[in-house]
């Protein structure tokens, strides 16, 4: 047990290093100069050549990679070439807003997936089986900037939710609400200040990004947990259960449910670093200012340095939960301990 967890552990310095070294390249092959980004269309050529020195964007890849290589062992991310903060700092402003954003769509997703799962697997070949599994296949397929746009067209401007109110369109909060910043989470925040109407207003502009979030997990869950169900219910135990006398709901939440949610423990698990991956997306569509909407930013200013620490630290986040996962994973089942 102790070899595979240190096997796995020294698996991740190869992936994140391939992740470095993929950004990079990928990055300074995005057209466009980031000095002239800065300076302007209008600035002299002697300008721009002394920023891109001062930048060290006149080197070559090779070193510029390694002098980048050299600060990330380190821990430092550089500075942002538009803003000159540190990429830290920049990150640990935006990152509790889109790990807000995706525990809370990964959340409803896995309520929603789970409890369609299991009713379809129930229920197999019935309306409900058909029409839930047709509703997952449409929302995998659905592009999640549509689905953002449709859920504020009906919901934020054409047909409001509650006769007296719509949902909002954008950001975290209003512009009128003041939240006191204490970890970054407001929802955390709100209820440990006991403030109740920010908790409120949070709330309310959680629910439309949550939801066009959500979308993709919970089709995933809903499939696995089916699936799952399914090959569990058709065991001889279960068989057994049912023949003993024992209550359909008994058999089916207290046995089988238990069983399968192995499987689903683990999808779940992965999808929390898959939706914070499209984040990025629903974020630039609701201006969610989280770390997805800072790169989309940072993309269409050239700031190589934010792009860069961005996309390494989402993925550094996506490797360690699928690490985590893979240990739970074994935690649960005892036969992979045994084998």
């Amino acid at each position: 047990m102790s070899k595979y967890i240190l096997k796995r552990i020294l698996s991740i310095i190869p992936t994140l290093f391939f992740v470095t070294l993929f950004v990079f390249l990928m990055i300074h092959l995005v057209p466009g100069d980031p000095a002239e980004m800065i300076l302007g269309e209008r600035a002299n050529e002697a300008s721009l050549t002394q920023l891109r020195e001062h930048l060290g964007l006149n080197e070559p890849l090779y070193i510029q990679y390694g002098k980048f290589m050299g600060r990330l062992v380190q821990g430092d991310l550089g500075r942002s070439i538009t803003t000159n903060e540190t990429i830290l700092s920049e990150i640990g402003h935006r990152f509790p807003a889109t790990l807000e954003l995706a525990i809370f769509a990964l959340t409803f997703a896995s309520i929603v997936g789970v409890f369609a799962g299991i009713i379809s697997a129930t229920k197999q070949y019935s309306i409900f089986d058909y029409t839930s599994m047709i509703a997952s296949l449409t929302g995998i397929s659905m592009p999640i900037f549509w689905l953002g746009l449709i859920l504020m067209m009906i919901f934020s401007v054409s047909l409001p939710l509650l006769p007296w109110d719509f949902l909002p369109l954008s950001g975290r909060t209003s512009p009128t609400m003041e939240i006191e910043r204490i970890t970054g989470f407001y929802v955390i925040d709100t209820i440990w200040m006991r403030d109740w109407e920010g908790l409120r207003d949070v709330l309310w502009h959680l629910i439309l990004p949550a939801i066009t979030l959500s979308t993709i997990p919970m089709a995933i869950i809903a499939r696995i947990t089916r699936s799952s169900m399914l090959e569990v219910l058709r065991q001889d135990y279960v068989r057994t259960a049912k023949a003993k006398g024992l209550s359909q709901f008994f058999v089916n939440y207290k046995h089988a449910l238990r069983n399968a949610m192995i499987p689903i423990i683990t999808v779940i698990g992965l999808q929390l670093g898959i939706a914070m991956a499209g984040a990025i997306l629903t974020e630039t569509i609701f201006s969610w200012h989280g770390v997805g909407e800072w790169i989309i930013h940072a993309v269409n200013q050239r700031d190589f340095n934010a792009v860069q620490g961005g996309t390494i630290v989402i993925a550094a986040v996506f490797v360690f939960i699928n690490l985590i996962v893979d240990l739970l994973y074994i935690w649960i089942n005892p036969k992979l301990r045994v084998n």
